[in-house]
C-alpha cells in the first residue's frame, strides 16, 4: 500500500501529520454540515434543480460526502505504514481505502460530476478526475494482489493524488477568490481542473525520480 519511507526526516514526518490533521478536520467539519439529512444546506443550496427533479441525486450525494471522509483518513493512515503503526494496521487500511473509492466514493463522484457548476468544462473534469480515480485505485488492487507491490505503491500514490482534491481544490478557491475576485461560475471552471492536475504532475514527478 501507500508509504513514507523510513528515512524521512522525522520533522518532515511531524509536519505532515499537523498539515493533515488540520485539513482533514476542515473536511470533516464540511461533512458534519450535512448529518441530519437536510436537502437546503451549505452546497445542496445551489443544488436545488438537481435535489427537487431527480431523486436519486441526493443518495449519490450523501453516498459520496459520507464515504469520502473515511477514504481520506483511511488513505492517510496506509500512508504512515511502519512508521507509526504495524503492517497489518497498513494492509487493512488499504483495504478500506480500495473498498471505499471503487465501490462508493468514485462512482458517486462521477455521478455528481455529470451535474457540476460551471458548464461543461467543469463537467469534464469531475468526470474525468472520478473515472482517473477509480481507475488507479482498482490497477493498485490488481498489482497488490499479484505482488508487484513496488508498481502497487506507485498506483496507490496516483490514487491518494486524485483524493486530495478535495482538499486542494478548495485551496485553490480560496487562493483564487481572495487574490482575482473572478465571477463564481468561472472558478468552479479553474478549481475543477486546478484542483487534481497538480497534484498528479507532481506525483509523477516523484515516481519517475524515484522517491516514492
Amino acid at each position: 500500500m501507500l508509504s513514507v519511507k523510513r528515512n524521512t526526516p522525522a520533522f518532515f514526518r511531524i509536519l505532515l501529520v499537523i498539515g493533515f490533521g488540520y485539513f482533514f478536520w476542515l473536511m470533516l467539519k464540511i461533512t458534519l454540515e450535512y448529518i441530519p439529512f437536510n436537502p437546503e444546506v451549505s452546497f445542496l443550496m445551489i443544488k436545488q434543480t438537481e435535489v427537487v427533479e431527480r431523486p436519486e441525486y441526493l443518495t449519490f450525494f450523501y453516498t459520496h460526502v459520507y464515504t469520502s471522509i473515511f477514504v481520506l483518513l483511511s488513505g492517510f493512515l496506509a500512508i504512515l505504514r511502519r512508521n507509526f503503526v504495524l503492517k497489518n494496521f497498513h494492509r487493512n487500511m488499504g483495504k478500506v481505502y480500495i473498498f471505499l473509492i471503487l465501490i462508493f466514493a468514485a462512482p458517486s463522484g462521477i455521478y455528481m460530476g455529470i451535474f457540476a457548476n460551471g458548464g461543461l468544462l467543469s463537467k469534464i473534469s469531475f468526470i474525468v478526475l472520478g473515472f482517473l480515480w477509480w481507475f488507479s485505485t482498482l490497477k493498485a488492487y490488481q498489482l497488490a494482489r499479484q505482488k508487484k507491490f513496488k508498481e502497487h505503491k506507485q498506483w496507490m500514490w496516483r490514487s491518494f493524488a486524485f483524493t486530495l482534491s478535495a482538499i486542494t481544490l478548495r485551496m485553490w478557491k480560496v487562493i483564487i477568490v481572495y487574490l482575482f475576485h473572478p465571477n463564481p461560475m468561472d472558478v468552479y471552471q479553474i478549481i475543477a481542473w486546478l484542483g487534481w492536475i497538480p497534484n498528479i504532475l507532481i506525483i509523477e514527478y516523484l515516481i519517475k525520480k524515484k522517491h516514492i
